[in-house]
């Protein structure tokens, strides 16, 4: 899986079948693939707690890719990247503007869902030359309510899982209506589409590291957001649980630039991938224009 971090790869079709490759910064390797043409400003995807390269919904990736250079890693410690997990998300948005910079990028586009919604925000904050503009979904800035009962909630959604066998992400990522199960249901198909070199699920020390982020992320004081220049478009289900939709509301309204898509009905957390087709539309409109 290693790769020279100055070596060209090629542009690949789908989500499918990207190579996974490995870049080195600083003695630890990230895990990433890369989609879509090799031109343009590459769309760096920065994924949600838990997350590691296959939990992204194929159809927002390769609908992305379509038009765009998009790239999925894993962040340090997490899936196939080396290292530790840090428990803080600006100890996770150093890693991630480590990433960009060993890959040779100087202007990127962010796209952060959930907890990479955090992470994204740190990085537009204290990196203004490197990010042109950024996607926030189903997240909220620092302080933002509920957000420090995610960890709980998730860890709920967990057991349930376990005790159900079904899938956490049915109960986290979707409403429990007739449309929101469906949505989840074939959500989880395409999770499967990718059938070879399929990344590692994280660590339970990772897990841990990233739930401490996350809660102590919600309990800092209110971000000042002005600090965020670059355009933001900002997305959501209209009933989210894990990060409650006002925190949406709240990101649209206090960020200078930001344009806010009407909140997804009958979705939460998951609601740009039960909502994909409209969702990738926009955001490729907004990278666009």
């Amino acid at each position: 899986m290693s790769t020279p971090w100055n070596s060209p790869s090629p542009a690949t079709a789908s989500h499918k079948n990207a190579a996974t490759r490995s870049v080195s910064a600083l003695g630890e390797d990230f895990a990433y693939r890369e989609l879509g043409p090799k031109d343009g400003v590459p769309l760096i995807l920065l994924v949600h707690l838990a997350g590691v390269l296959d939990n992204w919904d194929p159809r927002v990736v390769d609908g992305l890719a379509a038009r765009r250079r998009v790239i999925t890693f894993d962040n340090r410690g997490v899936g196939g990247s080396s290292g530790s997990t840090p428990d803080t998300i600006e100890a996770m948005a150093r890693h991630a503007v480590l990433f960009i910079r060993a890959l040779g990028f100087d202007q990127v586009d962010l796209f952060g869902l959930s907890m990479g919604g955090f992470v994204a925000q740190v990085v537009a904050a204290e990196e203004p030359h490197l990010v042109r503009k950024v996607i926030l979904a189903g997240t909220g800035p620092a302080g933002g309510p509920g957000i420090d009962k995610v960890p709980a909630l998730a860890i709920q959604a967990t057991l349930k899982g376990a005790l159900t066998r079904q899938d956490p992400k049915l109960f986290l990522f979707f409403t429990d209506t007739a449309g929101g199960r469906q949505a989840g249901r074939e959500f989880l198909e395409r999770l499967k589409e990718r059938t070879h070199d399929r990344d590692k699920d994280i660590s339970l020390p990772s897990f841990r590291a990233q739930l401490k982020a996350v809660k102590w992320w919600g309990r800092q004081a209110p971000s000042d957001l002005s600090a965020v220049r670059q355009p933001v478009l900002v997305a959501n289900g209209e009933n989210d649980r894990m990060v409650p939709s006002p925190n949406t509301l709240d990101l649209a309204a206090r960020l200078p630039h930001s344009e806010l898509i009407p909140l997804y009905p009958d979705a939460v957390h998951g609601g740009v991938f039960q909502r994909h087709d409209d969702f990738v539309a926009r955001v490729l409109e907004f990278l666009e224009s």
